[in-house]
């Protein structure tokens, strides 16, 4: 009995070490906050202004991004950065899935977020869980971004909008704020190709192996994304159901 509570015990003290390893986006976020405040920012008042209105109607636009959790993930098939297709039931047999929707790799927020989900991996391969991210832009921005970053997870590119709109992420910027954009050193073009000023609000989703959505962030904000400490709760909760 006593060897029993013992080892509940240093379980329990497992997983409390393990939560605690858990790198926070939060955290990165608020150091890149503060450093900003020291830096003079390249927008001027009306920028912000302007900014600040394209914010308020996206807000308007996608209430509620994001489909919700019960729900079932919509199948899709896309190519990798290096060309290979990758459909997502055909993953989910390995394990549930980790979908991360992001912008791009001009992005700070998202490649902040990206990293920390990178440090992560180890914790989330415990629930036999991959991590897979889909982006608006090109394969070729995509391997450059993976070789720079060395991420080892699947980057795909939705070069439709399809699965964006399935996921009810999608939305397009507007003129003002894309000549803005390029006006400030910033063509979303360049890394999405011709006449794509497209992207997604940024979304994840933790999906099980009969595709359910277990748990799901998003939010017309960018800053804000879903934590690891988040998505571990969320595989604790759909490993359960494998006991």
């Amino acid at each position: 009995m006593m060897r029993y509570i013992v080892l509940i015990l240093c379980l329990i003290g497992f997983s409390m070490l393990n939560a605690s390893e858990l790198v926070s986006y939060q955290e990165s976020l608020d150091k890149f906050i503060s450093k900003s405040k020291s830096t003079p920012s390249k927008f001027s008042k009306d920028d912000r202004v302007l900014m600040q209105k394209e914010a308020e109607s996206l807000a308007k636009f996608l209430p509620s991004p994001g489909i919700k959790v019960g729900n079932k993930a919509p199948d899709f098939s896309l190519k990798n950065a290096f060309g290979k297709e990758v459909s997502l039931y055909s993953e989910l047999k390995k394990g549930p899935v980790i979908l991360v929707f992001y912008r791009g790799a001009w992005c700070p927020f998202c490649n902040m977020h990206l990293h920390t989900l990178q440090d992560s991996l180890d914790s989330f391969k415990k629930y036999k869980a991959q991590l897979i991210t889909i982006t608006p832009q090109t394969p070729d921005k995509s391997t450059q971004q993976i070789k720079k970053d060395g991420y080892p997870f699947e980057v795909l590119s939705d070069l439709d909008d399809k699965v964006m709109k399935d996921y009810n992420l999608y939305f397009k910027l507007s003129k003002e704020l894309d000549t803005l954009y390029k006006n400030k050193g910033l063509d979303i073009e360049s890394f999405n190709g011709k006449n794509r000023i497209a992207l997604p609000v940024p979304g994840s989703f933790v999906i099980d192996t009969n595709g359910v959505i277990r748990a799901m962030q998003a939010d017309t904000d960018y800053m804000k994304r879903m934590e690891p400490k988040a998505i571990i709760e969320a595989l604790k909760e759909i490993s359960k159901g494998y006991l």
